[in-house]
């Protein structure tokens, strides 16, 4: 070949050079970079990456573009590679109270995203355990050196609990820098919503957990099947304790709860009435209603019996009620005036994380409107979000009723509840609830019934019948299992054995006690009754 072919040769091979560089070049600029292609924000000339100690990232360069929905992922991913990590695929550990359609969305939406391709996270592994299971599990994996990263979903008491056993991380930036992207999605959120604080600052001064999204309490209600049967509507937690809802029993309960030992939510719900009427009149009102009710095993079970119209209302958190109205439009979800409360729902990242960027990561993009906050709005769905940016985003601009909703429940006035009063004495009360209005479930609204269908019917007088329930909901006493000595199941008493029936020992001799004790309860208001309709009262 002559010289000038040569050179003819050699200049077309430096041109398809200089258009491949530039080709990569563009695609290291683009929104799909991965982590082959990201621009370390620390060794790219002319770029300058600080943050704050509140969490701010503040970027200029063309590396930040890449993810600009996501400003602290360049950081993530340059201190991961000072760890070594960034080249290992990891799948990420969450122990959560959340369903099945909430985790598959997770999962799609989130293994799509700049977040999990950047740091090689390729796949999400949910552990999804009843409440209590999850101070088990977390032990365990403690002793076999297990990573559980991120526990998501569940209330603040299953987060407080597993917390003052060490299993929260505390979001201090000193020690992990990466969690500075946590603190800066939580800069958008509100600090308190509905007169709640949105997240729990531990003893030591820092963040333990945020709330992913915010929850109300009430009670869903068939309008169809309430105008059918001719009964009223109710508002309050005391109606639900209204022998009116006894008409149909014990053919037909029309209201619907969960056993605590088994909802969260309805946990909740039954410490919300303990803390708004007191303790005694709380449990007049709980009991009164269990045996208008049929108790479920889950609380899904009891907001998909008011969608069927099996009942007319049921026990709800305020995004299964949301569910409800969209999927029936004769539910209504009813927040009682005054009487009830809001709760952030919390994510934190675990102590027994072997991967604390990856799970940083995770919490951040949940927290973020371009993120996590996206599937709370999905039909199937239809939570609160925590942060209310997500409102401004394509899809949320689609979702104005729960927009309206989110504004509405963010300005309620509720009642002065206290978290460290209901964890003092929480598991007597689940156990209590269990022993003695779900074993004997069936002598209880036996008893309900015919006392109600007599003062319904003008068979007893309002004074008896007043008397006569009181006797059947106040709280029993009963003989201690260990003392021997009649005591009464006060709040003050609850607290007391409250961790001692972490025994199984324990526990079992109060629940034989007290559900012998609501048995015999049961039969002596009804013998009572009996006595009366029979004219020797």
């Amino acid at each position: 070949m002559s010289r000038a072919g040569v050179a003819a040769v050699i200049i077309v091979v430096l041109i398809v050079i200089g258009g491949v560089a530039a080709y990569y070049i563009h695609s290291s600029r683009g929104a799909g970079a991965t982590t082959s292609t990201t621009t370390s924000p620390t060794t790219t000339p002319g770029t300058t990456t600080t943050t704050s100690t509140t969490g701010s990232p503040t970027t200029t360069s063309a590396a930040s573009t890449a993810y600009k929905e996501y400003p602290w992922l360049p950081e993530l991913v340059e201190l991961a590679k000072k760890r070594h990590a960034i080249y290992k695929s990891v799948t990420l550990v969450i122990i959560t109270r959340h369903d099945a359609n909430i985790q598959r969305h997770t999962r799609e939406l989130f293994l799509k995203s700049p977040v999990a391709k950047a740091l090689n996270i390729t796949d999400l592994k949910f552990v999804q355990l009843g409440p209590t299971l999850w101070l088990t599990y977390l032990e365990r994996a403690k002793e076999r050196g297990l990573s559980y990263d991120v526990a998501w979903g569940g209330g603040p008491t299953i987060f407080n609990l597993i917390d003052s056993k060490g299993f929260l991380m505390p979001l201090n930036v000193k020690e992990h820098p990466e969690f500075k992207a946590v603190l800066y999605e939580f800069n958008k959120l509100p600090k308190k919503y509905g007169g709640v604080p949105t997240y729990k600052v531990g003893s030591d001064g820092y963040i333990h957990w945020i709330g992913a999204a915010v929850s109300s309490f009430g009670f869903t209600v068939n309008k169809q099947v309430a105008k059918e049967l001719g009964l009223p509507i109710p508002q309050t937690w005391a109606d639900l304790a209204s022998p009116i809802y006894a008409k149909y029993l014990p053919n037909k309960p029309v209201l619907g709860g969960a056993d605590p030992t088994k909802s969260t939510s309805n946990t909740r719900i039954y410490e919300i009435i303990l803390q708004a009427y007191g303790w005694d009149k709380g449990w007049q009102i709980i009991t009164r209603f269990a045996g208008n009710a049929k108790i479920y095993d889950a609380s899904d079970a009891v907001r998909d019996a008011v969608i069927r119209g099996d009942i007319l209302a049921g026990l709800t958190i305020d995004f299964y009620g949301y569910i409800a109205m969209h999927q029936n439009p004769n539910t209504v979800y009813i927040i009682p005036k005054g009487l009830s409360i809001v709760n952030p729902d919390p994510i934190a990242i675990l102590s027994t994380t072997h991967y604390p960027i990856r799970a940083a990561a995770f919490m951040a993009w949940v927290l973020s409107e371009y993120g996590g906050q996206q599937i709370w709005l999905y039909s199937d769905v239809n939570r609160l979000p925590i942060n209310p940016k997500v409102f401004n985003t394509p899809l949320g601009e689609k979702r104005t009723d729960l927009k309206t909703i989110w504004y509405k429940v963010q300005s309620i006035s509720g009642i002065n509840f206290s978290d460290a009063r209901a964890e003092s004495w929480e598991f007597a009360m689940q156990e209590y609830f269990l022993a003695t209005l779900v074993k004997p479930h069936a002598q209880l609204q036996a008893t309900w019934a015919a006392l109600a269908k007599a003062y319904l019917e003008g068979k007893i007088t309002k004074q008896q019948f007043d008397e006569l329930a009181a006797k059947l909901s106040e709280p029993l006493t009963f003989k201690d299992p260990f003392t021997g000595k009649m005591v009464k199941f006060t709040e003050s008493y609850a607290a007391q054995i409250n961790k001692k029936l972490q025994q199984a020992a324990v526990l079992n001799a109060y629940l034989k006690a007290w559900e012998d004790a609501a048995i015999n309860r049961y039969k002596e208001v009804y013998n009572e009754l009996q006595k009366i309709l029979q004219g020797g009262g």
